[in-house]
Parts: C-alpha cells; structure tokens; sequence
C-alpha cells in the first residue's frame, strides 16, 4: 500500500482490511494490467478522501472478487481483462464525459466504461473529475 493511501475497512464493520485484499487482487494480476489497476486505483483515492474500497463478486471464476469503489453507493468498479483493464460506472451514462474517456459499452441505456489496453494512459485530471461527478450524482440520490 503507498503512503498516501489509508486502510479502509469493510462498510459493513468487519475486521477485514479491505486494503489489503485489493493489494492482493492487483498483486496477483502481476503483469502491466496489475500495474495499470493500481495507477487506477492510487487516482480514484486521490479523488475523495470519503470514497471507500469493497470488494465485491466473490465466485468460483474469480475467487478473490472484485475492486469497487464506492460512496453513497458504488462508484466504480475496477476488472482486469484478457486484453484490457475496464473500470466500469454504474452510472456512467448520467456522467458529463467532455474527455472522452469512455470508450466502451458505449450503447448501455445505464452504464458506461473505459478500456486500457498495454502502454495506453489516461488522462489523471480528468478521471478524478469524472470520479467527483459520479460521487456527486450518488450523494444527491442518497440526499433525495
């Protein structure tokens, strides 16, 4: 974990260090997928010091689960794929995109996402804006 990242627990109030599962899941990807996950991950945290980690999805196929950042419901969810590492918003079709950064499931009514694929970057500011929007939008349902 690097230093300007703190333990989040489990919501729920477990004594799990969500923190560490998550090292484990992108430790284990090991090769650039797991290096582009945790760059993902360092900016999401870096986003809102509120937002907090789960990991979700736990199943035979995937049995460590899966990253999900959350406030006010989730946020984001974090997948390394065959080719690829997705982070998926729930919500992501209610989200201004002025970057551009959502290059996939374009054509959902609900969700949007963006694919990185080896040696592909992103732009920092503009996923962390994108991160505020969609806190933002949770917050204001949870406040309805």
């Amino acid at each position: 974990m690097s230093g300007d990242q703190c333990p989040r627990k489990d919501p729920a109030g477990g004594d799990a260090d969500i923190s560490a599962e998550i090292d484990a899941i992108i430790s284990g990807i090991g090769d650039w997928r797991g290096a582009t996950l945790s760059g993902l991950r360092a900016s999401i945290l870096k986003a809102d010091p509120s937002i907090v980690e789960e990991v979700k999805w736990k199943k035979p196929s995937r049995p460590s689960g899966v990253p999900v950042w959350s406030r006010d419901g989730i946020v984001c969810v974090g997948e390394p794929l065959k080719a690829a590492v997705r982070l998926t918003f729930p919500k992501g079709a209610l989200l201004d995109d002025p970057m551009k950064l959502f290059n996939t499931r374009l054509d959902s009514k609900t969700v949007r996402a963006i694919d990185l694929r080896e040696g592909e970057k992103i732009d920092k500011a503009a996923l962390k804006d994108l991160i505020r929007e969609a806190i933002a939008l949770n917050t204001a349902k949870a406040s309805a």
